[in-house]
């Protein structure tokens, strides 16, 4: 005799119903649709000021990167460059902001130059403790 027989065979059913999803999905939306227009948008009350103070024009020192261990460093103020060497160059900006330790310092490098060049003049800086660093870019049209 088959064991079998009388019995149902059970299958795994694979199948995912999804009616209860949407049912939660379509009260969620309900529930949004009524509320949504009992929210006001908050109003931002921004504090004035009656005198503004107009932020003061700045030159930066640009540090161009020309060939490695080849930079140059310009002050952007009296339009004097002069070329120093990488371990010189902490010393030579320092000199240049004098009594503007906030003065930036913006590095320029031509295209074909590697990146670690630039790397080493940002190190070199940081090493002398130079606080505002930056890269100049140019738009692509110049």
């Amino acid at each position: 005799m088959k064991a079998e027989f009388g019995r149902k065979s059970r299958r795994s059913m694979s199948d995912i119903n999804v009616v209860p999803y949407i049912d939660v999905m379509l009260v969620l939306l309900i529930i949004f649709m009524v509320t949504a227009p009992m929210i006001s948008p908050s109003v931002i009350d921004l504090p004035s000021m009656s005198k503004t103070n107009t932020p003061k024009e700045v030159q930066p020192i640009e540090v161009t990167v020309r060939q490695v261990g080849q930079l140059v460093v310009k002050d952007m103020r009296t339009g004097k460059s002069s070329e120093v060497s990488l371990q010189d160059l902490g010393a030579k900006v320092k000199e240049i902001q004098g009594t503007e330790p906030e003065r930036p310092v913006v590095i320029s490098a031509e295209k074909s130059i590697q990146y670690q060049a630039v790397v080493d003049a940002m190190d070199a800086l940081q090493s002398a403790a130079i606080q505002k660093v930056g890269l100049l870019v140019k738009p692509k049209g110049q």
